[in-house]
Protein backbone atom coordinates (compact mmCIF):
# COMPACT_ATOMS: atom_id res chain seq x y z
CA UNK A 1 0.00 0.00 0.00
CA UNK A 2 2.77 2.47 1.15
CA UNK A 3 4.24 1.85 -2.69
CA UNK A 4 1.40 2.68 -4.49
CA UNK A 5 1.05 5.67 -2.77
CA UNK A 6 4.01 6.70 -3.44
CA UNK A 7 3.37 6.14 -7.10
CA UNK A 8 0.33 8.08 -6.76
CA UNK A 9 2.19 11.07 -4.84
CA UNK A 10 4.62 11.05 -7.88
CA UNK A 11 2.27 11.08 -10.78
CA UNK A 12 0.20 14.39 -8.96
CA UNK A 13 3.43 15.77 -8.15
CA UNK A 14 4.10 15.28 -12.20
CA UNK A 15 0.45 16.05 -13.02
CA UNK A 16 0.98 19.11 -11.27
CA UNK A 17 3.96 20.29 -13.02
CA UNK A 18 2.86 19.45 -16.26
CA UNK A 19 -0.28 21.76 -15.65
CA UNK A 20 1.91 24.49 -14.26
CA UNK A 21 4.64 24.46 -17.49
CA UNK A 22 1.69 24.36 -19.84
CA UNK A 23 -0.27 27.13 -18.19
CA UNK A 24 3.00 29.16 -18.44
CA UNK A 25 3.56 28.41 -21.82
CA UNK A 26 -0.07 29.66 -22.64
CA UNK A 27 0.03 32.73 -20.35
CA UNK A 28 3.83 33.71 -22.80
CA UNK A 29 1.85 32.54 -26.31
CA UNK A 30 -1.47 34.87 -24.96
CA UNK A 31 1.01 37.39 -23.96
CA UNK A 32 3.16 37.52 -27.10
CA UNK A 33 -0.06 37.36 -29.65
CA UNK A 34 -1.36 40.35 -27.68
CA UNK A 35 2.23 42.14 -27.88
CA UNK A 36 2.13 41.68 -31.59
CA UNK A 37 -1.80 42.80 -32.13
CA UNK A 38 -0.32 45.98 -30.01
CA UNK A 39 2.64 46.54 -32.70
CA UNK A 40 0.52 46.21 -35.31
CA UNK A 41 -2.07 48.15 -34.47
CA UNK A 42 0.63 50.68 -33.67
CA UNK A 43 2.14 50.20 -37.17
CA UNK A 44 2.44 53.07 -39.63
CA UNK A 45 -0.22 51.86 -42.78
CA UNK A 46 2.30 53.23 -45.35
CA UNK A 47 5.41 51.15 -43.32
CA UNK A 48 3.36 47.88 -43.57
CA UNK A 49 2.40 48.58 -46.88
CA UNK A 50 6.81 48.69 -48.01
CA UNK A 51 7.03 45.44 -45.68
CA UNK A 52 4.46 43.66 -47.54
CA UNK A 53 5.93 45.09 -50.86
CA UNK A 54 9.53 43.86 -49.90
CA UNK A 55 8.70 40.91 -49.33
CA UNK A 56 7.08 40.07 -52.11
CA UNK A 57 9.72 42.05 -54.04
CA UNK A 58 12.60 39.64 -52.32
CA UNK A 59 10.34 36.14 -52.88
CA UNK A 60 9.92 37.19 -56.64
CA UNK A 61 13.95 38.07 -57.12
CA UNK A 62 14.93 34.82 -55.31
CA UNK A 63 12.56 32.93 -57.73
CA UNK A 64 13.48 34.99 -60.93
CA UNK A 65 17.11 34.28 -59.84
CA UNK A 66 16.77 30.68 -59.23
CA UNK A 67 14.46 29.31 -60.54
CA UNK A 68 12.12 31.06 -63.60
CA UNK A 69 13.16 34.13 -64.80
CA UNK A 70 10.45 36.12 -67.31
CA UNK A 71 12.03 37.50 -70.13
CA UNK A 72 10.44 40.04 -72.66
CA UNK A 73 11.54 38.85 -76.26
CA UNK A 74 13.26 42.47 -77.49
CA UNK A 75 13.64 41.61 -81.48
CA UNK A 76 12.09 39.97 -84.13
CA UNK A 77 15.30 37.48 -84.77
CA UNK A 78 13.36 34.43 -83.40
CA UNK A 79 9.81 35.23 -85.51
CA UNK A 80 7.96 33.00 -85.84
CA UNK A 81 8.41 30.84 -82.87
CA UNK A 82 8.82 34.25 -80.77
CA UNK A 83 7.38 37.38 -81.59
CA UNK A 84 8.61 40.62 -80.72
CA UNK A 85 7.00 41.62 -77.51
CA UNK A 86 6.33 37.96 -76.01
CA UNK A 87 6.67 37.52 -72.70
CA UNK A 88 7.93 34.15 -71.40
CA UNK A 89 9.05 32.16 -68.66
CA UNK A 90 13.32 30.97 -68.74
CA UNK A 91 14.08 27.93 -66.83
CA UNK A 92 16.93 29.02 -64.69
CA UNK A 93 17.81 25.47 -62.91
CA UNK A 94 18.71 23.53 -66.03
CA UNK A 95 21.96 24.94 -67.26
CA UNK A 96 22.75 26.10 -63.45
CA UNK A 97 21.43 29.50 -62.17
CA UNK A 98 23.92 32.77 -61.28
CA UNK A 99 25.10 33.00 -57.95
CA UNK A 100 23.95 36.55 -58.15
CA UNK A 101 22.83 38.98 -61.20
CA UNK A 102 25.73 38.95 -63.37
CA UNK A 103 28.31 37.33 -61.04
CA UNK A 104 29.05 33.92 -60.59
CA UNK A 105 26.75 30.75 -61.71
CA UNK A 106 26.06 27.68 -59.69
CA UNK A 107 26.29 23.67 -60.86
CA UNK A 108 23.46 22.42 -63.19
CA UNK A 109 21.64 19.91 -64.29
CA UNK A 110 22.99 19.16 -67.50
CA UNK A 111 24.76 21.27 -70.67
CA UNK A 112 22.14 22.73 -73.56
CA UNK A 113 21.20 20.30 -76.27
CA UNK A 114 20.98 20.77 -79.56
CA UNK A 115 18.04 22.78 -80.93
CA UNK A 116 16.78 24.45 -77.35
CA UNK A 117 15.68 27.83 -77.23
CA UNK A 118 18.37 29.47 -74.79
CA UNK A 119 19.27 32.46 -73.40
CA UNK A 120 22.96 33.54 -72.67
CA UNK A 121 24.82 36.94 -72.30
CA UNK A 122 25.04 38.82 -75.20
CA UNK A 123 28.90 38.87 -76.24
CA UNK A 124 28.63 41.84 -78.16
CA UNK A 125 27.32 44.14 -74.91
CA UNK A 126 29.77 46.32 -73.13
CA UNK A 127 29.43 46.72 -69.13
CA UNK A 128 28.20 49.85 -67.73
CA UNK A 129 29.79 48.00 -64.36
CA UNK A 130 29.28 45.36 -61.93
CA UNK A 131 26.88 47.35 -59.81
CA UNK A 132 24.60 48.79 -62.12
CA UNK A 133 24.27 45.36 -63.89
CA UNK A 134 23.35 44.07 -60.24
CA UNK A 135 20.52 46.76 -59.81
CA UNK A 136 19.60 46.61 -63.72
CA UNK A 137 19.14 42.93 -63.35
CA UNK A 138 17.41 42.88 -59.97
CA UNK A 139 14.87 45.82 -61.58
CA UNK A 140 14.11 43.63 -64.21
CA UNK A 141 13.28 40.52 -62.56
CA UNK A 142 11.57 42.31 -59.59
CA UNK A 143 9.31 43.78 -62.16
CA UNK A 144 8.59 40.58 -64.01
CA UNK A 145 10.83 42.52 -67.28
CA UNK A 146 8.44 45.07 -67.41
CA UNK A 147 10.67 47.91 -65.94
CA UNK A 148 14.49 48.28 -68.11
CA UNK A 149 16.81 50.58 -66.85
CA UNK A 150 19.75 49.66 -69.49
CA UNK A 151 18.91 52.08 -71.89
CA UNK A 152 21.26 53.45 -75.15
CA UNK A 153 21.20 57.43 -76.40
CA UNK A 154 17.90 56.90 -78.44
CA UNK A 155 16.01 55.28 -74.91
CA UNK A 156 15.94 51.95 -76.73
CA UNK A 157 16.75 48.84 -74.13
CA UNK A 158 20.76 47.55 -74.65
CA UNK A 159 20.74 43.46 -75.09
CA UNK A 160 22.19 42.50 -72.82
CA UNK A 161 20.73 38.88 -73.27
CA UNK A 162 20.16 37.27 -76.15
CA UNK A 163 18.03 34.37 -76.89
CA UNK A 164 18.52 32.18 -79.47
CA UNK A 165 18.48 28.52 -80.96
CA UNK A 166 21.12 26.60 -80.16
CA UNK A 167 21.93 24.90 -83.49
CA UNK A 168 25.05 23.71 -83.32
CA UNK A 169 26.93 22.25 -80.49
CA UNK A 170 29.98 20.71 -79.20
CA UNK A 171 31.99 19.11 -82.66
CA UNK A 172 29.46 20.54 -84.97
CA UNK A 173 30.78 22.44 -88.42
CA UNK A 174 28.19 24.93 -89.47
CA UNK A 175 28.48 27.22 -92.75
CA UNK A 176 26.10 29.50 -94.66
CA UNK A 177 25.48 29.41 -98.16
CA UNK A 178 22.71 31.85 -99.54
CA UNK A 179 21.48 32.34 -96.66
CA UNK A 180 20.78 28.53 -96.12
CA UNK A 181 22.58 26.53 -93.06
CA UNK A 182 24.68 23.42 -93.79
CA UNK A 183 25.87 21.56 -91.32
CA UNK A 184 28.47 18.74 -90.46
CA UNK A 185 27.55 16.99 -87.56
CA UNK A 186 30.20 15.80 -84.37
CA UNK A 187 31.81 12.69 -86.16
CA UNK A 188 30.99 12.88 -89.66
CA UNK A 189 32.43 14.51 -93.17
CA UNK A 190 30.03 15.23 -95.00
CA UNK A 191 27.53 18.34 -95.29
CA UNK A 192 24.19 17.98 -95.55
CA UNK A 193 21.27 20.84 -95.50
CA UNK A 194 19.62 21.97 -92.25
CA UNK A 195 16.38 20.47 -93.69
CA UNK A 196 18.21 16.95 -94.17
CA UNK A 197 19.56 17.10 -90.61
CA UNK A 198 16.19 18.42 -88.43
CA UNK A 199 14.64 15.23 -90.80
CA UNK A 200 16.87 12.69 -89.39
CA UNK A 201 16.97 13.77 -86.19
CA UNK A 202 13.76 14.65 -85.41
CA UNK A 203 13.38 18.08 -84.38
CA UNK A 204 10.82 19.85 -85.15
CA UNK A 205 11.72 23.65 -85.64
CA UNK A 206 11.91 25.19 -88.67
CA UNK A 207 13.73 28.57 -89.79
CA UNK A 208 11.85 31.83 -91.55
CA UNK A 209 13.48 32.53 -94.81
CA UNK A 210 12.46 35.29 -96.76
CA UNK A 211 14.78 35.77 -99.56
CA UNK A 212 15.11 34.33 -102.70
CA UNK A 213 17.60 33.03 -105.08
CA UNK A 214 17.34 36.12 -106.91
CA UNK A 215 16.69 38.33 -103.72
CA UNK A 216 20.36 36.74 -103.38
CA UNK A 217 22.30 38.01 -106.88
CA UNK A 218 20.77 41.35 -105.49
CA UNK A 219 22.61 41.39 -102.44
CA UNK A 220 25.55 40.02 -104.49
CA UNK A 221 25.75 42.60 -106.72
CA UNK A 222 25.02 45.37 -103.77
CA UNK A 223 28.12 44.17 -102.08
CA UNK A 224 30.08 44.36 -104.50
CA UNK A 225 29.38 48.21 -105.87
CA UNK A 226 29.28 49.09 -101.54
CA UNK A 227 33.12 47.32 -101.64
CA UNK A 228 34.15 49.36 -104.91
CA UNK A 229 33.54 52.31 -103.28
CA UNK A 230 34.89 51.46 -100.15
CA UNK A 231 38.43 51.36 -102.74
CA UNK A 232 37.26 54.15 -104.01
CA UNK A 233 37.40 52.63 -107.67
CA UNK A 234 35.64 54.10 -110.32
CA UNK A 235 32.19 52.90 -110.65
CA UNK A 236 30.49 50.20 -112.87
CA UNK A 237 28.03 51.30 -115.17
CA UNK A 238 25.38 48.85 -113.22
CA UNK A 239 26.98 49.98 -109.49
CA UNK A 240 24.25 52.79 -108.83
CA UNK A 241 21.12 50.43 -110.32
CA UNK A 242 22.53 47.29 -107.83
CA UNK A 243 22.78 49.72 -104.97
CA UNK A 244 19.15 50.92 -105.50
CA UNK A 245 17.92 47.57 -105.88
CA UNK A 246 19.76 46.94 -102.59
CA UNK A 247 18.21 49.79 -100.45
CA UNK A 248 14.71 48.62 -101.94
CA UNK A 249 15.52 45.47 -101.13
CA UNK A 250 16.56 46.70 -97.27
CA UNK A 251 19.47 45.50 -97.46
CA UNK A 252 17.92 42.07 -97.44
CA UNK A 253 20.14 39.26 -95.29
CA UNK A 254 22.73 41.77 -93.72
CA UNK A 255 24.99 38.83 -93.50
CA UNK A 256 25.30 37.81 -96.99
CA UNK A 257 25.94 41.78 -97.65
CA UNK A 258 28.38 41.84 -95.77
CA UNK A 259 29.78 38.39 -97.15
CA UNK A 260 29.43 39.59 -100.87
CA UNK A 261 31.40 43.03 -99.65
CA UNK A 262 34.18 41.52 -98.35
CA UNK A 263 34.69 38.74 -100.90
CA UNK A 264 35.24 41.43 -102.96
CA UNK A 265 37.67 43.26 -100.95
CA UNK A 266 39.54 39.92 -100.14
CA UNK A 267 40.15 39.33 -103.89
CA UNK A 268 41.07 43.41 -104.32
CA UNK A 269 43.32 42.45 -101.03
CA UNK A 270 44.25 39.00 -100.93
CA UNK A 271 46.88 39.84 -98.28
CA UNK A 272 44.43 41.45 -95.41
CA UNK A 273 44.47 38.68 -92.61
CA UNK A 274 40.85 40.03 -91.26
CA UNK A 275 39.11 39.87 -94.64
CA UNK A 276 40.36 36.56 -95.57
CA UNK A 277 39.22 35.12 -92.05
CA UNK A 278 35.85 36.44 -92.41
CA UNK A 279 35.67 34.85 -96.15
CA UNK A 280 36.83 31.62 -95.27
CA UNK A 281 33.96 31.30 -93.02
CA UNK A 282 32.23 30.83 -96.33
CA UNK A 283 34.15 28.02 -97.19
CA UNK A 284 35.07 25.97 -94.32
CA UNK A 285 32.74 27.37 -91.67
CA UNK A 286 32.70 27.68 -88.46
CA UNK A 287 33.58 24.58 -85.94
CA UNK A 288 31.79 24.43 -82.44
CA UNK A 289 34.89 24.02 -80.02
CA UNK A 290 34.57 22.10 -76.48
CA UNK A 291 31.64 23.29 -74.06
CA UNK A 292 30.24 26.14 -76.37
CA UNK A 293 27.01 26.55 -78.63
CA UNK A 294 26.25 27.77 -82.04
CA UNK A 295 23.39 30.39 -81.93
CA UNK A 296 21.30 30.76 -84.63
CA UNK A 297 17.84 32.89 -84.45
CA UNK A 298 15.10 31.58 -86.41
CA UNK A 299 14.85 34.76 -88.33
CA UNK A 300 17.66 33.64 -90.62
CA UNK A 301 17.20 36.60 -92.57
CA UNK A 302 17.22 38.85 -89.74
CA UNK A 303 18.95 37.87 -87.09
CA UNK A 304 22.21 39.08 -85.34
CA UNK A 305 23.70 35.83 -83.75
CA UNK A 306 26.75 33.39 -83.77
CA UNK A 307 27.00 34.23 -87.41
CA UNK A 308 28.54 37.85 -85.94
CA UNK A 309 30.02 37.31 -82.80
CA UNK A 310 31.02 32.96 -82.74
CA UNK A 311 30.12 30.65 -81.07
CA UNK A 312 28.76 31.29 -77.18
CA UNK A 313 30.25 29.67 -73.90
CA UNK A 314 28.15 27.37 -72.10
CA UNK A 315 28.89 29.16 -68.86
CA UNK A 316 27.32 32.34 -70.45
CA UNK A 317 24.32 30.35 -71.21
CA UNK A 318 21.93 31.55 -68.52
CA UNK A 319 18.86 29.26 -69.11
CA UNK A 320 16.15 27.73 -71.33
CA UNK A 321 13.13 29.04 -72.25
CA UNK A 322 9.99 27.26 -71.32
CA UNK A 323 6.89 28.75 -72.09
CA UNK A 324 5.01 31.93 -73.28
CA UNK A 325 2.85 33.84 -70.53
CA UNK A 326 1.87 36.98 -72.84
CA UNK A 327 -0.04 37.63 -74.74
CA UNK A 328 -2.60 34.90 -73.71
CA UNK A 329 -3.34 34.36 -77.12
CA UNK A 330 0.15 33.03 -77.21
CA UNK A 331 0.16 31.27 -73.96
CA UNK A 332 2.19 27.70 -74.61
CA UNK A 333 5.18 25.83 -74.36
CA UNK A 334 8.49 26.81 -76.48
CA UNK A 335 9.61 24.22 -78.91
Amino acid sequence: MLRVGGSLSRMDTFARRLVGITEAVLTWRARHKARRHLRQARKNVILDWIEAFLQAAFLVLLINQYLLQAYQIPSGSMIDTLLLGDRIFVNKVIYGPELLPGIGKLPGLREPQQTEVVIFENPSYISRGTWFTVLQRVLYMVTLSVVDIDRDESGQPRAQLLIKRAVGVEGDRLRIREGDLEIIPAGETQWISEADFRQRSGYSYSPRRTLTEEHYEIIAAGGAALARRDLNLPANTGDDTAVNALQRLGFGDPFALELARQGYLYAAHPDNIRVRRRVQFVRVGWYVPHDRIMPLGDNRDNSRDGRYFGAVRQQDVLGRAMFIYWPFSRVGPIR
